[in-house]
């Protein structure tokens, strides 16, 4: 995050918008677009026979002999040294096999930060794991203790005697402010955007809004908790593992132990649930080491207030979302500001202000972040980072400025709609935002919401109606390959070291596959889940299934010049490039002539070959630096709050998305559905309670930290425009955190329709409520 990366990253967009648009990934659009085959079909998850019946195999469930079971102890201070370290009772406890500390724990240098300019790096903390007495934040670990059996191991554990002397900590937000550092970047993105003078405009506006909205920290409290199984043969390291990074995870590995990158094997064939936080953290480098050094199979899982306290979530924000407008709707000022945590042992910003710049054109605008150095665990991804919790403050303030005015929100909203990207004037590859609006308002029965606040009710229940915008980026993650095998019978596989923590990605590639390469779905196989195939980006940023699809008509165009030149001259194909064929029906077929056609079967017998294979990787996503590629969403919500205890109940959430070609209606509406799910959560429940005085989680686990339960969901409705993104692979965009994306704006601002109470700060619970109605 330099000023460096951005005069390279404006350079390369200057450059990228010069270039014709036949030269770029996108510039002709994908020609399986529009087609009717395996892609856009319903269908079941692959996997999902093996994950009901228990079959599938996770990173804690793989059996090996002689395997021992670690245990962690973790700090209770947040800034400190550790004074004393006795581990004699410990070690003499039964079962034990170890006890690792800073004392006995291999030499080693900090893990790579994971980076927009170093997409192979995957660590989301600089700090050293294990290697001096200091304490950096509260839930560090300071020992491992290897045992027999898990219990063993947290019994010894409770053994080891250690003190602490404390130094002062930070660990207060309001505190940190004034220290407050001002980035040059936020991911790829210059970090303080102006145009014009929007606090002048602010002022002189007949309609404005200036008001501070506050999020809290998340934890993504996935189902399986992260786990890892390590075992070494001589040099050569296997890891079982949870994780959404497989490839980066086997090479950061390499490198922190110095051997080579083909003597290390990552295995996650599942994983269950990840939302950004199953990256790279301290227990990889941990089991890693303690098997090594013990020569046995190490398991190490994660308690599930050990997840909360060493593996970062979502950073608590306070944003100022101040907006003007003519009395016609235009807004004359919109600025975006604001803080949120990010140690500079940290990586992931929470970029809370990059939704807004592609939303709503203005005259006058600013953006910027500040970072705040605290003590704690680094902050990482969460799903739908910045833009989830970014989202709250932009459409809460849109829509107290449309009550201001007297406006229908949506029609604020739309009056304001870009034709271009409203800071860099680059056109958008595809925008439909207007249309999911006017879908979502005639499915959910805007006209029937009164623009007057409190004035439904039934009985003790006040009824209210709300809806925000949603945005999400498009992504396509570089370095993305695939190898593709045919065989004479027909039948082809597909691998890379892809990672499904639940979305489908076997079986949507799969339905790729099938049409790509012009065979049936049941003779094709997508192979994925392990770091000694072809290397797949990470799983994040929503931008896996296009990064793969990719890559995947990449081989698939090195696979057809291949077939070309072993079909030869007696092929009556032959005279015909690349481009003028296609993989269909089993074949290959002249576009020309479809007459014209030569059959795998027939190719590989005059070839005297059984099999073919080919690997290719994808084309740099340059797409991304020539067009605004954003998806959209239209979030509706019908909610009823109870005028005696303050009660918040929704009723119905309907998303409309705008997110390019739904390549399966099925596996996409579950993901939708789950993504306003956490929407919901966000917006109701959802909190990390932190002790400023300790630097301490305290509601570090499922009991106390509240996700929705099934009796707080109601009816979710997922609709979508279906309209393709011509510049995408298949005319596809991210589909995994959009939905996130206005769902608590919605339900903040249907309160408001409800009560007319405004709450600006997350979660909207009854005590809030009725301290607010109080007041």
């Amino acid at each position: 995050m330099s000023r460096v990366q951005n005069a390279v990253i404006g350079s390369v967009r200057t450059v990228v918008g010069w270039l014709p648009e036949r030269w770029l990934p996108g510039g002709s659009p994908d020609p399986l677009i529009g087609r009717h085959g395996e892609v856009g079909r319903q269908l079941g998850h692959l996997d999902g026979p093996l994950k009901v019946t228990g079959a599938a195999r996770f990173a804690a469930e793989v059996p090996l002999e002689q395997l021992c079971h670690a245990a962690l102890v973790h700090s209770p201070v947040a800034r400190g040294r550790i004074a004393t370290l006795d581990t004699r009772a410990a070690e003499a406890a039964p079962g034990v096999v170890l006890v690792l500390t800073h004392r006995t724990m291999p030499r080693l240098e900090p893990v790579p930060l994971i980076s927009i300019t170093n997409m192979t790096a995957v660590g989301n903390s600089a700090l050293p794991i294990l290697q001096d007495p200091e304490i950096r934040y509260n839930g560090q670990v300071v020992a491992l203790v290897l045992a027999e059996t898990p219990q063993q191991a947290d019994f010894a554990a409770s053994l080891i005697g250690i003190s602490y002397d404390e130094a002062p900590a930070r660990t207060r937000f309001d505190a940190a402010k004034p220290q407050a550092r001002t980035p040059a970047s936020i991911l790829v993105e210059r970090n303080e955007e102006a145009v014009g003078d929007a606090e002048a405009a602010l002022r002189q506006s007949a309609f404005q809004v200036d008001a501070i909205y506050t999020t809290p920290g998340h934890n993504h409290a996935a189902i399986e908790p992260h786990a890892v199984t390590a075992a070494w043969t001589g040099d050569r390291l296997v890891l079982h593992d949870a994780t959404q990074a497989i490839a980066p995870t086997a090479a950061a590995l390499a490198k922190l132990f110095d051997i080579r990158r083909e003597d290390v094997r990552v295995l996650s064939p599942f994983v269950g649930g990840g939302f950004g936080a199953k990256g790279f953290w301290d227990h990889h480098v941990l089991a890693v080491a303690a098997a090594r050094l013990v020569r046995r199979p190490v398991r190490l899982v994660l308690s599930r207030e050990a997840v909360f306290r060493m593996v970062g979530g979502r950073s608590p924000t306070e944003q100022r979302v101040a907006l003007a407008a003519e009395a016609g709707g235009r807004f004359t000022a919109l600025i975006h500001t604001g803080y949120s945590v990010m140690p500079p042992y940290g990586a992931c910003p929470e970029q809370y202000t990059l939704g807004s710049r592609a939303l709503y054109r203005a005259q006058n605008v600013r953006f910027g972040q500040k970072h705040l150095d605290l003590d704690v665990v680094p902050n990482t991804y969460m799903r739908a980072p910045g833009e989830a919790v970014g989202s709250f403050a932009l459409e809460s303030a849109v829509d107290e400025l449309a009550h201001q005015m007297g406006m229908d929100p949506i029609e604020l909203r739309l009056r304001n709609d870009p034709e271009v990207h409203p800071l860099s004037g680059i056109p958008f590859s595809q925008r439909a935002l207007a249309e999911a609006y006017r879908q979502g308002a005639e499915a959910f029965g805007w006209a029937a919401r009164s623009a007057t606040p409190r004035s439904r009710r039934e009985g003790e229940w006040l009824l209210g109606m709300g809806c925000a915008t949603g945005s999400f980026p498009y992504v396509r993650m570089p370095a993305g390959a695939v190898r593709i095998r045919l065989t004479r019978d027909g039948r082809a596989s597909v691998a890379c070291s892809a990672q499904d923590m639940g979305m489908g990605t076997a079986t949507v590639q799969s339905q790729h596959a099938a049409d790509r390469l012009g065979l049936p779905l049941a003779a094709v196989s997508f192979e994925m889940g392990d770091s000694d195939l072809p290397p797949a980006p990470m799983a994040g940023g929503s931008g896996q299934t296009v990064s793969i699809v990719a890559a995947v008509a990449a081989a698939a165009t090195k696979l057809t010049g291949e077939l070309l030149r072993l079909a030869g001259n007696a092929s009556p194909l032959a005279g015909l490039r690349a481009g003028e064929v296609r993989l269909q029906e089993g074949g290959l077929v002249s576009l020309a002539d479809p007459a014209r056609r030569d059959s795998f079967d027939a190719i590989l017998s005059r070839a005297g070959r059984e099999d073919i294979t080919v690997t290719e990787s994808a084309a740099a996503p340059l797409e991304m630096f020539k067009y605004a590629m954003q998806s959209q969403s239209a979030n509706f919500c019908d909610l009823r709050v109870s005028a005696v205890t303050g009660e918040i109940r929704i009723t119905r959430l309907l998303g409309v998305f705008d997110v390019g070609t739904i390549l399966n209606p099925r596996t996409a509406a579950s993901q939708l559905r789950g993504g306003m799910i956490m929407g919901l959560g966000m917006a109701l429940s959802e909190e990390v309670l932190f002790d400023e005085r300790s630097g301490r989680i305290m509601n570090a686990g499922l009991a106390d930290y509240h996700i929705p339960a099934h009796l707080d969901i109601p009816e979710i409705d997922v609709r979508w425009t279906g309209i393709p993104d011509p510049r995408s692979p298949l005319g596809a965009r991210g589909i995994g955190e959009i939905a996130i994306t206005g769902v608590a704006a919605a339900i903040a601002n249907a309160v408001f329709n409800a009560t007319g109470t405004r709450l600006r700060d997350l979660p909207l619970t009854l005590d809030k409520l009725l301290e607010e109605e109080g007041a």
